[in-house]
């Protein structure tokens, strides 16, 4: 009789799921036409949504292009970026590494990776898990270091931390940082002994199914069926490069499909739990989408409330409903994933267009109609809004040389601006001629520079990569009047980041540097000079060893006392002749012995 009772149950609790998805999608019949109208009004090239109750999609599908060239149309399986809402993929990961005892939320990092090390030493002491992915390092976005950077490693990225300037104290203030997820992920590799990505494929994409989600861009490009990115320039939609981001993988480089991203949205619904399978202890999972960091938000709209930041998801009220999402963006594509756990409803919803806001109109939309909520008209005023804001730009743009200083000219020739200026953390700049015009490379991304005024270059337009269009560099020279440094604004929040010229590099080529070894005399004394390894020694009788260091004019500064110069003459047969030794009250003429 129990059974009997029992299967009775099941069956009236299937009949009503059953039921409420056929309600459900009836109710959204409508959805496809507003989505229609919607890629029209927001100029999308294309968008894929999917939305889940239970353990259901009630509702998915494509609409627009995935290749606008072609008219190949969107699926539900087309492979679109999902930017940072992979940050959750990387705090789920690190979950399961705290189910299995591997780490805890609140021990330090430097207890699992000895070597980690901030600007800030408390912070580099206290830092936990928990601290890297809740956005409170105290450290800004520094996303420069990064953005197109495919030369470091993961670790070598983490090192770099160290130079980074912090604007506020350690867990003081919100404030979004990607570098702290990458740490985050190489925390997983260091203890797992594995790549991230494999970490990520082994516990979570193998056991959801999700087949053809991968990690980079190059992978998504195999695919039959993959969106390109596009991104809207002077009110027309044009085709952009695809931007790799593998090494910031932990912090936005997933590629995915609604299909798969609506599994996705089924374990985090269900407690960690897909099928008869339990991947991640629920109260981890509760704990990941829980409330642990204010983000200091302001109340916008009395229906929302101000958001708060979980572990790799935001967490607010909408409209009186638990709600957990997190967005993301990259060069030509946009994501938003939102579930709430109290209705056990969600939706994954991405574009391939940069700079949308409609993922976010849509989802709202939806959620009022699943919700049973009297239907509010987010869409018109956020298109309104849109519209306007692209009307203050193209005015704002017209007044970009407000502050420019007129009729001034550089204080040096072209020539003596090029060269190789270095920051230990950001890296290198490079700085080369081309015709009568300036271009800077940095992290692969090359740039012409026009003079904007006194030593202030401009990033100007017309770089295939427009990156760092109007970003400016301002030249700094030294006390001997050469070209020393470039000062520019990488990160707005801190003081300005300064590029260090580095000298010649035949300078340190022990080849080159032979031609200097030898005898040199002023009245009565022999100086030698002499060459170990790749840097020159002078030596006065009765003083120490001094080391001559290379200048960015071509000579050489004593390490020991750095206002004091040696510089090396030759004769008409380029042969060295003598050196001239050059002090702030004169200069002092030595013959070379023959």
């Amino acid at each position: 009789m129990k059974k009997i009772i029992l299967l009775t149950l099941i069956l009236l609790s299937l009949f009503s799921e059953f039921v409420y998805a056929q309600n459900k999608l009836k109710e959204l019949k409508g959805v496809e036409e507003f989505i229609e109208k919607a890629i029209k009004d927001w100029k999308i090239p294309g968008l894929a949504i999917a939305v889940v109750k239970n353990d259901d999609v009630v509702f998915s599908g494509g609409f627009g292009y995935r290749d606008l060239n072609k008219k190949l149309p969107v699926t539900e399986n087309t492979l679109f970026a999902i930017g940072s809402c992979t940050k959750a993929f990387t705090t789920f990961t690190l979950g399961t590494l705290v189910d299995e005892g591997q780490i805890e939320w609140d021990i330090p990092v430097v207890n699992y990776i000895p070597s980690f090390k901030l600007h800030d030493p408390s912070a580099s002491k206290l830092m936990t898990p928990k601290d890297l992915v809740t956005h409170r390092s105290g450290l800004p976005r520094h996303d420069l270091i990064w953005y197109n950077n495919d030369e470091l490693s993961r670790k070598e990225l983490v090192e770099k931390l160290a130079f980074l300037e912090p604007n506020e104290s350690f867990r003081s203030k919100f404030q979004y940082n990607n570098l702290m997820f990458l740490t985050a992920g190489y925390l997983i590799e260091y203890l797992t002994d594995k790549s991230w990505e494999d970490a990520v494929s082994e516990r979570i994409l193998a056991p959801l199914g999700m087949e053809r989600t991968n990690c980079s861009v190059f992978d998504s490009q195999k695919d039959p069926d993959f969106a390109l990115p596009y991104r809207e320039k002077e009110k027309k939609i044009e085709r952009i490069p695809f931007r790799t981001i593998d090494l910031m993988g932990p912090a936005g480089s997933i590629n995915s499909s609604v299909l798969e991203m609506s599994k996705w949205l089924i374990v985090n619904l269900n407690g960690g739990k897909i099928g008869d399978e339990q991947i991640i202890n629920p109260i981890t999972l509760s704990e990941i989408h829980s409330p642990q960091m204010t983000t200091g938000a302001t109340m916008e709209r009395p229906e929302i409330s101000p958001a708060s930041y979980g572990l790799g998801w935001f967490v607010d009220t909408y409209r009186g409903h638990l709600r957990v999402s997190h967005g993301g963006a990259i060069d030509g594509f946009n994501a938003n994933v939102v579930f709430f756990p109290t209705d056990t409803l969600g939706m994954v919803i991405l574009v391939n267009k940069s700079g949308s806001g409609l993922p976010w109109v849509l989802d709202q939309y939806i959620a009022d109609i699943l919700l049973g909520l009297d239907p509010t008209d987010w869409y018109s005023k956020a298109l309104e809004r849109r519209n306007k804001w692209q009307e203050e730009e193209e005015k704002a743009k017209e007044k970009k040389s407000y502050r420019r200083k007129t009729g001034t000219t550089p204080s040096h020739s072209l020539e003596e601006y090029t060269g190789s200026y270095e920051h230990p953390g950001y890296g290198r700049i490079s700085v080369k001629l081309k015709g009568d015009q300036l271009q800077l490379t940095y992290n692969g991304i090359t740039t012409p520079l026009e003079h904007w005024h006194y030593e202030v270059f401009n990033a100007a337009e017309g770089a295939k990569d427009d990156a760092f269009e109007d970003l400016k560099f301002m030249f700094l020279t030294d006390m001997n009047g050469n070209v020393a440094s470039i000062e520019t604004p990488f990160e707005s929040k801190v003081k300005n980041i300064i590029f260090n010229k580095k000298p010649d590099t035949k300078l340190y080529n022990p080849g080159y540097l032979a031609q200097f070894v030898g005898e040199y005399y002023l009245t009565d004394k022999i100086w030698s000079v002499t060459l170990v390894g790749n840097s020159l020694n002078l030596i006065i009788p009765g003083s120490p060893v001094y080391t001559l260091i290379p200048d960015l004019s071509g000579d050489f500064v004593l390490k020991e006392y750095s206002v004091v110069s040696i510089h090396f003459v030759k004769d008409d047969k380029n042969k060295v002749s003598g050196l001239e030794l050059i002090r702030p009250d004169g200069v002092y003429t030595l013959k070379r012995k023959q």
